[in-house]
């Protein structure tokens, strides 16, 4: 992880940046750690979903094309291209 400074304190109360602890969050009102809320938009249907082994499929095509994608960027940068 990036080591982060916190820019916040009481000194200065303008900085961007403060750390939190658990106990702090959850002591807030209204505070709801759930993240149902994030939802993939392309998923509405979910009773009509393809079966798990095309879902598979599709994950390792997409998976396959974009290391290949990376292949050309290393190799462009190689000089290899």
């Amino acid at each position: 992880r990036h080591k982060r400074t916190e820019t916040w304190s009481e000194q200065n109360p303008e900085g961007r940046w403060r750390k939190f602890t658990y106990e702090e969050i959850l002591a807030r009102d209204k505070t709801n750690l759930d993240i149902f809320w994030l939802k993939d938009k392309s998923l509405t249907d979910l009773d009509n979903l393809p079966d798990p082994d095309i879902l598979a499929g599709e994950i390792i095509e997409n998976i396959e094309s974009g290391l290949n994608s990376f292949k050309e960027i290393m190799e462009t940068m190689n000089g290899n291209s």
